[in-house]
């Protein structure tokens, strides 16, 4: 089976369940395993490289309502690599490239070829999918095992956390203007020993007001801005700590201020969000040991009071 994949996280699955062979087409954002940046892209993103939260927010909104996409696709190559299944997304209209232009390209494809949109809201979701591509693909052994090994981390994680007091937290999904975050990242709060304050649990996020953090005075504050670096994201952080009230804030005090790799881990509904979990357990709760080991660099402690950067590895 000729594989495209229009999504990471599709990716991902698809190569969780041994078929990175027959992967034929991939996204510019896939990057994960590292092997698959061999593969033929066939998508862009029009948005300029650089810019800042604001700029990009603006961009975006713009497109949105022009009804354009934020991402293109190259159909001419899609068709030349001749696909059978294509994996893509109607969730989220900024995430990916647009279902009706993916629908148009697929039109041009020979007769049988499969569109599948995978719209996950919440964990459950991500194990169905898993299912899903495993039934499709002739890999369902493969996927009952992948996600019983996932289903195995997350039981051994509840085990450690059983005792542990639930942490608040505030987790913001973009900085300018302030997202907090939905769909499955409250849950994922949830299975880490913490309790997401203004996230909205299998729902899209929205726009928040700084004020909304304040009066929620979170004992942890997680930035996992999407599509963002981790890099990207902590050069963004000083326009946050320099808002009004932000050194009052109980997370500050308490040294609970984080930065996460957004658009590796946290936004990237496959495999590894069973990885979010661990991080994030291990920054509310680093008293209970290490997790399972993920890669360095995909969290860092923020220590305001001296307002230096700490990278603090979550493996």
């Amino acid at each position: 089976m000729r594989i495209a994949s229009l999504l990471p996280s599709a990716t991902e699955i698809v190569c969780a369940l041994g078929l990175e062979a027959e992967l034929v087409a991939v996204t510019h954002e896939c990057d994960h395993p590292p092997s698959v940046r061999g593969k033929p892209v066939v998508t862009a993103s029009v948005l300029e490289a650089g810019s800042s939260s604001a700029e990009i927010d603006r961009h975006i909104r713009s497109l949105v309502h022009a009804g354009s996409s934020v991402y293109s696709l190259d159909a001419d190559r899609l068709a030349a690599l001749q696909p059978d299944l294509i994996l893509t997304q109607e969730l989220c209209e900024v995430c990916a490239v647009s279902y009706p232009v993916v629908e148009r390209a697929a039109r041009r494809l020979e007769a049988g070829v499969q569109l599948v949109s995978l719209e996950p809201e919440r964990l459950e979701d991500v194990f169905d999918h898993l299912a899903l591509v495993g039934r499709i693909t002739g890999r369902e052994r493969q996927a009952e095992q992948v996600v019983a090994g996932l289903r195995g981390r997350l039981a051994r994680l509840a085990r450690r956390l059983q005792d542990r007091p639930r942490l608040s937290v505030v987790c913001l999904e973009w900085l300018d203007p302030l997202f907090n975050c939905g769909h499955w990242t409250p849950e994922l709060v949830r299975l880490a020993g913490g309790r997401d304050l203004l996230g909205v649990e299998a729902g899209p996020a929205h726009p928040i007001a700084w004020e909304d953090v304040v009066q929620a005075n979170p004992q942890a504050l997680v930035v996992m801005a999407c599509g963002f670096s981790l890099e990207r994201s902590l050069e963004l952080m000083p326009a946050l700590t320099a808002r009004p009230g932000f050194e009052d804030l109980r997370a500050v005090s308490e040294g609970r201020v984080f930065v996460v790799d957004g658009s590796a881990y946290f936004s990237r509904p496959g495999p590894r969000l069973i990885d979010s979990v661990e991080i994030l357990a291990g920054l509310l709760h680093p008293d209970m040991g290490e997790p399972a080991p993920v890669s360095a660099g995909a969290a860092a402690a923020v220590p305001l009071r001296s307002r230096q950067r700490s990278a603090r590895g979550s493996s």
